[in-house]
């Protein structure tokens, strides 16, 4: 038997396979009831990251159509394929589809998620007891723009270059249910306008 592997991504879902459009949205209903009932019905496919309810353009019938977009794409295709051509909330039949539209963004690299954005998409597959973070260091340095985590571990740069602080931080998540745990480092940085001795105000790197 084969078992199908499913891969999450903390990233901002900007693939057509998890994007649906659900069309022929009566409007007997308020555009806020539209929304909570959409949410509640495609969520229980999975974790979504985003419903959006708009109405239809001026030149088509009164009605909304509205978007909804998975972190999964097998969710999501589970998802059309249970909805579509149903009533849902309302009654007459909607038509639910995979997105087809040609967007150049989708072929950039996907921002990655907010903070809050991955606790709430860990909380859904792991359990609010399933996963924990610790701190293990955090760390500031000088130097050039653009030169990341490399720059900030070598430290200060000369020349009279525009200079920036730059700001790191290594944490571990640990999923004691499964045993195992994995580190990770950010690095964020911004312009230096004040006194540069800011510059050596922390730069314990203790791994």
């Amino acid at each position: 038997m084969e078992i199908e592997v499913d891969i999450i991504e903390f990233r901002v879902p900007t693939e057509n396979n998890k994007t649906l459009f659900v069309w022929d949205i009566l409007p007997e209903h308020s555009e806020a009831h539209i929304y909570e009932s959409i949410w509640n019905i495609f969520s229980a496919f999975g974790a979504l990251y985003l419903v959006k309810v708009c109405p239809n353009a001026a030149l088509a019938e009164p009605g909304f159509y509205a978007m909804v977009k998975f972190y999964s794409a097998a969710q999501a295709s589970k998802a059309q394929k249970a909805t579509d051509k149903t009533c849902l909330f309302q009654r007459s039949l909607v038509k639910v589809r995979l997105s087809t539209k040609a967007n150049p963004a989708f072929g950039l690299s996907a921002k990655p998620l907010g903070h809050a954005r991955c606790q709430e998409l860990a909380n859904h597959y792991l359990g609010f007891n399933g996963w924990s973070t610790q701190i293990l260091t955090d760390f500031s340095s000088c130097g050039t723009p653009g030169t990341g985590l490399d720059g900030l571990l070598m430290g200060g740069t000369a020349g009279h270059e525009e200079r920036f602080l730059k700001y790191g931080c290594m944490v571990e998540v640990t999923f004691p249910q499964h045993g195992v745990s994995c580190r990770g480092i950010g690095v964020t940085e911004e312009p230096l306008d004040g006194d540069e001795r800011e510059c050596y105000g922390n730069t314990g790197l203790s791994f």
